[in-house]
């Protein structure tokens, strides 16, 4: 059964519904996991954490969901070397496969100037 996902318009701070999407998100629901990346990213009913709305909409994007991967984008653009490094490692811990192009990106991102 895919994620409700039709209340998160009036959601502000509501951590039951959070901790039940992270359920479905973990399981494996596209929505539910695009859901996640939005609420962390927001911090609505979790602490903000720009790396772990990363994580989330990075597994979305793997699915195939084109919404994820534009909002990802405009997240990346805002974070900081430390956020990056860390979605790095949450990623990695996710996706022991490290060929995928979110895990590419942040890589590249984290070289040193000059190094291609």
């Amino acid at each position: 059964m895919a994620a409700d996902i039709s209340s998160l318009i009036l959601l502000r701070n509501d951590p039951g519904v959070a901790a039940e999407l992270e359920v479905q998100a973990e399981l494996g629901d596209v929505d539910a996991q695009y859901a996640m990346g939005l609420i962390c990213a927001e911090g609505r009913g979790v602490a903000q954490d720009v790396a772990r709305a990363f994580m989330w909409l990075t597994l979305a994007d793997e699915q195939g969901d084109r919404d994820a991967l534009s909002l990802r984008t405009t997240i990346a653009a805002s974070m900081s070397d430390a956020d990056h490094a860390r979605a790095l490692e949450l990623c990695r811990e996710r996706r022991p496969y490290t060929g995928s192009p979110a895990m590419r990106w942040l890589r590249q991102r984290r070289r040193p100037p000059g190094r291609h």
